[in-house]
């Protein structure tokens, strides 16, 4: 008779505690963490495991129970799952969510966005004022950039194809310009592939170039390839191209915003007033449309263009016509 009320007693002590696990159970798995109500990003770093997790969150106030977590995790098949990244969570994340979450790998992305005509000197810049690339470049002068990205041959001007680029936090700058030279690689062979015939230009290089000088020219989608136009035509009859852009790349620092006529007469190698053909070097980063543009330019008889002071150009197709339309855009101006 004890045995049979001793047993009904664990019995009953065995389900008070099965039905007060069950209820701290469920109310741990319902209720959400602790977080602002606009979430917030959590960085689960290489190594942690359920039990550091745990604990980081119960020390920063997020997590009120972590043994509990560590048996969800572990019941589930989630222990091993856990990816390092950063994750936005969400205000109303419960713990179950959370483990999904740092499972899924779908960690947050920053961007960064090359513009296109910048310079290599200016890319540079953005990226080491970016606070989420890690920066092992940060020692390194642009002159070396290319040697240490394993491109020791390569002039970096050009070779680096705008976009707005999303990355981790855990990428670094080297990484980023490694992904961004491998696009301007892709599109430049994809557009001389298909390019015009009877081009006067040797090699996709060339073709980066000229694309180039086109993005500085202009700002108007629809005139970049009269502009190629009149570039391709020069080239073919040997005349100089004598385009701005390349002459103030030439003035490196010492351009203020103005060009003078000594300015047009110092000779640097960028100087297509006074060299035939193209510049050395690109002068900028030119955008996939100013590539296409170069390759396939539109046809015409146009050979000048001039400014009219609305982002726009006249073009002409005679030395006489040039002159008047400079002295209407210009010279009044």
């Amino acid at each position: 008779m004890r045995v049979n009320r001793l047993l009904g007693i664990l019995i009953f002590v065995a389900s008070i505690l099965l039905a007060w696990g069950w209820m701290e159970y469920d109310g741990f798995v319902n209720k959400s963490l602790n977080l602002p109500e606009e979430g917030v990003n959590y960085i689960l770093h290489p190594g942690m495991t359920v039990r550091s997790l745990a604990e980081d969150l119960q020390q920063r106030g997020m997590l009120e129970k972590p043994m509990l977590l560590r048996f969800i995790a572990r019941w589930q098949g989630q222990a091993s799952r856990l990816k390092a990244g950063e994750y936005y969570l969400p205000a109303e994340t419960t713990p179950p969510k959370l483990l999904e979450i740092l499972s899924s790998s779908q960690v947050v992305q920053y961007a960064l966005t090359i513009i296109e005509g910048w310079t290599f000197d200016q890319l540079m810049a953005a990226i080491r004022r970016d606070p989420v690339l890690e920066h092992s470049l940060k020692e390194v002068t642009n002159d070396q950039v290319m040697q240490h990205l394993g491109l020791d041959d390569l002039h970096p001007e050009g070779r680096f194809y705008p976009d707005t680029y999303h990355f981790p936090r855990g990428t670094t700058d080297a990484a980023f310009l490694k992904r961004a030279f491998k696009r301007m690689e892709s599109v430049l062979e994809q557009a001389w592939q298909q390019r015009k015939k009877q081009l006067p230009l040797k090699s996709p290089y060339e073709a980066l170039i000229l694309a180039s000088i086109i993005e500085r020219e202009t700002g108007i989608p629809e005139e970049r390839g009269k502009i190629a136009g009149v570039f391709i035509r020069r080239l073919k009859r040997g005349m100089l191209l004598q385009t701005d852009p390349t002459v103030i790349y030439g003035m490196g620092e010492s351009y203020n915003g103005n060009i003078r006529k000594r300015d047009l007469t110092r000779d640097t190698p960028y100087n297509t007033y006074l060299h035939k053909g193209l510049t050395p070097t690109p002068i900028a980063m030119p955008s996939g449309a100013a590539i296409r543009a170069a390759l396939n330019p539109e046809e015409g008889n146009s050979l000048y263009f001039v400014a009219t002071g609305d982002g726009g150009h006249y073009f002409s197709s005679t030395l006489e016509e040039h002159n008047k339309a400079v002295r209407k855009y210009q010279l009044k101006r």
